[in-house]
């Protein structure tokens, strides 16, 4: 790994380097997912997890994560396989639900079969915390031993995410800390969802602004329920 210079900030890494980072950093990712769906159903006081709200069986919550709280949604999805949920549950369609102006997605580069890089672009007339705003994702997909899927995205670091696509003008980068799903099988084509985000915008925005909004992008299960309801899996969806 080269060190980055003061005027680009951006470090260029060989494909093997940054398969290895994303790999080690994935795998932390979905271990906090996966302790975030283990967690007493509808709350429990003393794992750090507040529920904010309870409403038609979605459990909202969060907890304290330095100055900006991660937020988690748990839902019952009836007649929903795992298969059909995980089908939609990835960075560009999620994306899509927390805002309809996203100007692209695209998948930068496949490292694996289950790992891939991804960039995302908000436009002008973007909610506030993603107007103008980039992110540089990578997204991992895994299935347990349990039958358990699991989704974990993440934001690379600012200067291996320069490295791999310059910032485009006027935008700024903001920083996915940690997002993902896991979704578990359960009776009669039946799964239990949970969905956890933690979003720095970066720019300017009060911290508690930004809080409050990420309330909003954990109801994303929802719109993909639709999605998936409408995306049969014998369809290839």
């Amino acid at each position: 790994m080269n060190s980055p210079t003061t005027s680009s900030r951006s470090w260029s890494v060989s494909e093997d380097s940054l398969r290895r980072y994303v790999q080690f950093a994935s795998e932390s990712c979905m271990q906090e997912l996966l302790s975030a769906s283990d967690s007493n159903r509808f709350g429990n006081n003393n794992d750090g997890w507040k529920v904010v709200t309870l409403d038609n069986g979605v459990e909202i919550s969060k907890r304290r994560s330095g100055s900006l709280h991660t937020f988690r949604s748990r839902w019952l999805l009836k007649s929903v396989s795992p298969q059909q949920f995980i089908a939609v549950a990835n960075a560009i369609d999620a994306a899509k639900q927390w805002d309809s102006d996203l100007v692209e997605a695209k998948y930068i580069k496949d490292l694996e079969d289950n790992l891939s890089i991804i960039h995302l672009r908000f436009g002008d007339n973007s909610k506030p915390l993603f107007r103008n705003r980039e992110f540089i994702v990578y997204e991992r997909r895994e299935t347990m031993e349990d039958g358990t899927l699991v989704v974990a995205v993440a934001s690379l670091p600012k200067e291996i995410a320069a490295g791999l696509q310059p910032k485009q003008n006027n935008a700024i980068r903001g920083f996915l800390l940690q997002s993902g799903w896991v979704v578990e099988k359960l009776e009669d084509d039946s799964c239990m969802v949970t969905y956890v985000v933690q979003l720095d915008p970066a720019g300017w925005l009060p911290k508690c602004f930004v809080n409050r909004l990420n309330t909003k992008l954990v109801m994303i299960i929802g719109n993909l329920r639709k999605l998936a309801q409408a995306c049969p899996v014998v369809d290839g969806c």
